[in-house]
């Protein structure tokens, strides 16, 4: 990867995305259904782009809102709709078209009361909340936020009634859907002025943020905490859980400091990612320089992005924790410390996520249940309590409440940030400490991605990457022990390849999201065997992109 001279310096002025022509691109850009990226593609859970690529506009928000209304109508699902948007700039417009689709089509929609963000975790809940104990009138929902990426991004993620990222079957049927009406012209499009619709019957306020605040106490310890009497430190980045950090505190009298609670579309206050691009990923040494510049201020300080569903944890002790060294020390944290849970719950891993996670359940004697990337996966595992924990290598992750049932069924980063406070309080160390604990007891794993460009046509190849292309019988001098292309958990394909030998791995995939492919590896050896594994990763990606 080229890291830009830009990165983890203040975004300077002419980087700065353009308000106002994005927001007017948004609602005069016509998308043409002949070109493919300007068609309707929901990727690891949504569809995502730019109004100034025509990739995210108001005619792709209308044609999708009518599919879900479609959808749902099909399926019978008759209860009400929960909706929220993050800070990015193109979420507001996408909501108003959105909510004129919602009341033209008759569905109960509960919007956030006060005009709040809400992040993808109060989605989820609120879902979940609703359908307990349901059967018949079930509730569903719609996250309008593009993630992490970029200012000039929107998106638009549907999650049906388990309250967690809709799978392929629902998504491919909406995509087509909504491409459909793309094509037509928009013509099947149900629609009232936006006026009409915040003032139709069926238009209901929610006050999610207290809903979900007033519930955490049933996920973490707060009196642990509490009693322990540590400063803790967080930075919203701007995005849509910026409100909901001073109620936290408040609510359960942490001494809990919120850096910053400025919301800025252009997102001016962040420094710049690893290539030149604002991005608002926790997980980002570039991104994060503002907490990582206060780390000595807390015992445990932690950032989310802009909808809420990913942490970052900076530690006193060791600056910024890579995603997958944190979800070992609260695998492992959790596990112990959570004995109201199946004794048989598992823990669920991506294909990707490091395997520090595999010695540690081995050490605590829980079964693994590893899949392809995608929350979507964990879904069904969350929901019923046979999975205590699902976490993704990009810090996505959500767990149990403490007595053993569902808390949310997609990804939740304020949760597993605040239990960093919790593991601090009751260990009397900070997580990076506990990480190296795991070190020294279950060997050093060290690791690396690589990211590089690719066209579509390209990342359709390299999602075909079968075990036949891979003629090595060694991996890095050691013998190959195995070539997947479906993950060991489930079974289901995981859109690319993992090659695995004794002492390390790489996984090769093309990225749900961007036009980018992906090469994950790690050794148990040292940086040479690492670098080694690379070398060998990238020539077999390299053979299969060369066929394009």
């Amino acid at each position: 990867m080229k890291i830009s001279p830009l990165a983890g310096k203040p975004a300077p002025p002419e980087i700065l995305v353009n308000v106002s022509k994005l927001v007017a691109a948004y609602y005069t850009g016509v998308p043409d259904p002949s070109v493919p990226g300007q068609r309707v593609a929901f990727g690891t859970s949504g569809h995502r782009g730019s109004s100034f690529e025509t990739s995210f506009n108001e005619w792709h928000v209308l044609a999708i809102s009518q599919a879900i209304c479609d959808y749902r109508a099909g399926q019978g699902i008759n209860g009400p709709l929960y909706i929220g948007i993050d800070t990015h700039a193109l979420s507001q417009p996408a909501f108003d078209s959105a909510l004129e689709v919602l009341a033209a089509n008759g569905v109960e929609t509960m919007i956030a009361a006060g005009g709040e963000y809400t992040p993808t975790p109060g989605i989820s809940h609120a879902i979940l909340g609703y359908n307990r104990a349901r059967t018949t009138g079930l509730a569903d929902g719609i996250v309008i936020t593009p993630s992490h990426n970029p200012p000039d991004n929107g998106g638009f993620k549907y999650n049906p009634p388990n309250g967690g990222p809709a799978d392929t079957g629902v998504t491919g049927w909406i995509q087509h859907r909504a491409n459909a009406l793309l094509e037509s012209g928009l013509k099947g499009v149900k629609r009232m002025p936006l006026a009409q619709a915040r003032k139709a019957a069926t238009t209901h306020a929610h006050d999610y943020l207290n809903a979900y605040v007033a519930d955490l106490g049933n996920i973490i310890d707060f009196d642990v905490i509490r009693s322990a009497g540590i400063h803790l430190g967080v930075d919203p980045l701007g995005g849509a859980g910026v409100h909901y950090w001073a109620p936290i505190a408040e609510h359960y009298k942490l001494g809990l400091t919120v850096v910053s609670e400025e919301v800025d579309p252009q997102f001016a206050f962040m420094t710049v990612d690893w290539d030149g691009q604002i991005r608002m990923d926790p997980s980002s040494s570039y991104a994060m320089q503002r907490l990582i510049g206060l780390k000595d201020q807390y015992d445990v300080a932690f950032a989310c992005d802009t909808d809420h569903d990913r942490h970052g944890i900076v530690t006193r002790s060791g600056g910024l924790m890579e995603p997958n060294h944190y979800l070992s020390v609260l695998i492992d944290y959790l596990f112990q410390h959570r004995p109201q849970w199946n004794k048989r719950a598992a823990i669920g891993k991506t294909v990707v996520s490091t395997s520090m996670i595999d010695r540690v359940a081995k050490r605590l004697d829980r079964p693994l249940f590893e899949v392809p990337v995608g929350f979507k996966w964990f879904v069904d595992g969350l929901f019923d309590g046979s999975l205590g924990f699902g976490g993704e290598e990009s810090a996505g992750a959500a767990f149990l409440r403490r007595d053993g049932a569902v808390w949310t069924t997609d990804k939740d980063g304020i949760v597993p940030a605040l239990l960093s406070a919790e593991v601090t309080a009751r260990r009397g160390r900070d997580p990076a400490e506990l990480y190296r604990d795991l070190v020294r007891e279950l060997g050093k794993v060290v690791a690396d991605r690589i990211e590089a460009p690719a066209t579509p046509e390209q990342k359709a190849e390299l999602a075909k990457l079968s075990p036949q292309q891979v003629q090595s019988t060694e991996l890095a001098g050691e013998k190959i022990e195995g070539v997947l292309d479906h993950a060991p958990g489930n079974q289901a394909p995981i859109g690319g390849i993992k090659v695995v030998a004794a002492s390390g791995w790489f996984a090769a995939r093309p990225s749900g999201t961007e036009d980018i492919y992906k090469i994950y590896a790690e050794s148990f050896k040292d940086e040479a065997h690492l670098r080694l594994i690379l070398q060998q990763a990238q020539k077999i990606v390299d053979g299969a992109l060369a066929q394009h």
